[in-house]
């Protein structure tokens, strides 16, 4: 009589082999998963600045939708900041914006939207000419100057170019004059005992060196190119506002006014908002912003410095 089979227990260990393979196993899908998710990582960080890119130059539009600028609309210029060669406002970046403006036939208006404290007179009156020529290129096409929380100086050099001026009751505006500012140390280097050594070709090159005391002939011509500045001002601000403008002097003692006070004196044309403009005087609501672009950290820099000479100027007209 024959024994029956037994069968293999379920139990039994697996071979050395066995747990090889199995080891590898894992091993292979542990490297294709965490390919997978390399590859992904690489696709990621390769197409993120060509979206970017796409979403900057479209204005978040997808790539097949029309353009605004094709479309009828208002144009808007940002003169923000101070005005200074390399500025986010200078000359050689809002020139080119304000032209652009101009010569889309789509733009029924250009606002010069301006939040500027004012700079160097030379960039200042750059614009204001541009401005001026552009106007006379395009007689059909206006442009308006909408101030936000402050205009003065060489910004409202700027606005008086345009055909109106408009601004918020609490905008600050005006400030026209000019100053020139610098520190006498003569004083303290002759306590401390400093001697300054100043060797020049002509007898003025150390014309404001502030290390060295001002002789009253050179104060006194550097006094007259103050008033010559401040004279062209008064000119453009004339020329520009024409008998809009209140025979009030103190206008041009370099206080600064408010929207309303503005209002009363001439300097402005009425109170209302870039937005209130675009739909209620050029009659297009539709705006495009033809500005030009700027990084977070200048973004946030030139906001700063116009808050902070906002808040100078509010409390010591």
């Amino acid at each position: 009589m024959s024994l029956p089979n037994k069968k293999k227990s379920n139990n039994t260990a697996p071979t050395t082999d066995e747990l090889l393979l199995e080891i590898r196993d894992k091993v292979s899908s542990q490297n294709r998963s965490r390919l997978v998710l390399d590859s992904l990582r690489v696709c990621a960080l390769l197409l993120w600045p060509i979206g970017l890119i796409l979403m900057t130059t479209s204005a978040g539009r997808a790539p097949w939708e029309k353009s605004p600028n094709d479309l009828p609309h208002t144009a808007i210029v940002n003169v923000r900041g101070e005005i200074a060669a390399g500025s986010a406002a200078d000359a050689d970046r809002i020139i080119p914006a304000i032209k652009a403006a101009f010569e889309n036939e789509n733009s029924h208006g250009v606002i010069l939207r301006i939040n500027s404290p004012g700079g160097s007179p030379v960039p200042a009156g750059r614009i204001h000419d541009e401005i001026l020529e552009l106007r006379a290129q395009h007689p059909e096409k206006k442009v308006y100057a909408v101030i936000d929380d402050i205009g003065a100086s060489g910004a409202y050099y700027i606005a008086v170019a345009a055909n109106e001026i408009y601004a918020n009751r609490a905008s600050m505006i005006g400030s026209i004059g000019v100053i020139s500012a610098s520190f006498d140390f003569t004083g303290l280097m002759e306590k401390v005992g400093i001697q300054r050594r100043t060797l020049t070709a002509g007898s003025n090159k150390a014309l404001l060196d502030p290390y060295s005391p001002m002789p009253e002939d050179q104060r006194q011509f550097w006094i007259g190119q103050l008033q010559q500045t401040h004279k062209q001002f008064i000119e453009r601000v004339k020329d520009g506002r024409g008998a809009k403008l209140s025979t009030n002097e103190s206008i041009f003692s370099g206080l600064i006014w408010n929207g309303e006070q503005a209002l009363e004196l001439g300097l402005i044309d009425g109170l209302a908002s870039h937005t209130k403009v675009a739909s209620s005087i050029v009659g297009q609501t539709e705006t495009v912003d033809y500005s030009p672009r700027q990084d977070i950290f200048e973004r946030f820099m030139g906001r700063a410095k116009v808050a902070f000479q906002t808040l100078v100027s509010s409390n010591h007209p």
